[in-house]
Formats: C-alpha cells, sequence, structure tokens
C-alpha cells in the first residue's frame, strides 16, 4: 500500500483538470452563441438585406423544385401502380390462356378418339357390305351397282376379291362397267410412284 500512495502524491489530480477544460469549452460556446446572436437580435426583422432577400428566393427556388419533385414521384407512383395492375391482369389472361390450352388439348384428344372410332365403325360397315354385295348372285349385284355412282360402285369393287368383282362387272350394262372400270384405274394414277 505504501506504493500506491506515494505514487498518489507524485501526480496531479486528473479530476480537476478535466472539470477546468469543461468549464473553458462551455464558455467559449456561450461566447460564440452571444457574439452571434447579438447582431441577429440587434437588426429589425424589418430590414431585409441581400442576404435575407436571396436566402428567400433560395427558400422559394427549393419549394419549386420540391414541389416539382413530389409532383413527379406522385406521376411515376400512378405509373407504377398502373404497371402493377397491367402485369396483374396479363397474369390472369395467361392463366386463362393456358388454361384453354390444357382444355382445347383436351378436347383435341378426345375428338381423335371419337374419329378413330368412327373411322373404324365406317371401315367396319364398308367391309361387312362389301361382304355383302361379294355374296350376292353377281347378276342381282349388278343390277345394284349399275344404279350407284361411278366412284361409289369402283369402291366396293376394289375391296372384292377379283373373281367376285369380275362377276359384277360381267352383269353391268358396256357403258357402266367401261366407267366404273376407268375410275377404278384411275384412283391410283396421281400416287407418288417411289
Amino acid at each position: 500500500m505504501s506504493r500506491a500512495r506515494v505514487s498518489r502524491r507524485g501526480t496531479r489530480p486528473r479530476g480537476g483538470v478535466l472539470a477546468v477544460i469543461s468549464l473553458l469549452m462551455i464558455g467559449s460556446a456561450a461566447i460564440r452563441v452571444g457574439l452571434e446572436a447579438g447582431p441577429a437580435l440587434a437588426k429589425p426583422a424589418i430590414h431585409e438585406t441581400s442576404e435575407n432577400k436571396s436566402a428567400k428566393s433560395d427558400t422559394r427556388d427549393i419549394q419549386v423544385v420540391l414541389t416539382e419533385l413530389l409532383r413527379r414521384e406522385k406521376t411515376i407512383k400512378q405509373r407504377e401502380d398502373a404497371l402493377r395492375e397491367r402485369e396483374k391482369a396479363l397474369e390472369i389472361a395467361d392463366q386463362a390462356i393456358e388454361m384453354r390450352l390444357i382444355a382445347l388439348q383436351e378436347a383435341e384428344g378426345s375428338l381423335r378418339a371419337t374419329l378413330a372410332v368412327a373411322d373404324k365403325a365406317a371401315e367396319n360397315d364398308l367391309t361387312r357390305l362389301t361382304d355383302v354385295y361379294q355374296n350376292m348372285k353377281p347378276k342381282d349385284a349388278a343390277a345394284l351397282f349399275e344404279t350407284m355412282d361411278p366412284t361409289f360402285a369402283a369402291g366396293f369393287l376394289s375391296r372384292m376379291p377379283a373373281d367376285a368383282a369380275a362377276g359384277v362387272l360381267a352383269g353391268l350394262s358396256p357403258e357402266a362397267a367401261y366407267t366404273i372400270s376407268v375410275v377404278m384405274a384411275g384412283r391410283n394414277a396421281l400416287a407418288p410412284q417411289e
């Protein structure tokens, strides 16, 4: 403990120096405020100096600029809101389009399935009718084919076996047999060869 006492005796007290410095700073601040506030208080408010006029002019200019900036900001916010609304509308439209595309694809698939069933049914009907015509007596079948459209008759005759078709053609009039033969020969004339 004797060392601590000795070291304290050899140094100056710190609290006193800080207090003196603080008082000096406070005094300096008071003097500055007094010096700067004094002339301002001494001048009457009625007299406008060029500095005051320029300050008021600057304030008006700043207010004009600030008003213009606020107006532009409002306009920009309105445009942003309009763009957001358009984006939402486009998103809704995109969703609707996607849903319609999906529905259209489903309808197309359903239509293809229906057409496939119808084609198969039509093919079955043609095969059955061809079987009926080829199982008829050639003379009776020829009487029916004589009244048919030549293209329609050629379709049935081309599906029949050659001997059954020959029997029907033999029973037709020469003009009808010739016309049906021309249709049958010309059916594949325009088909690609290779």
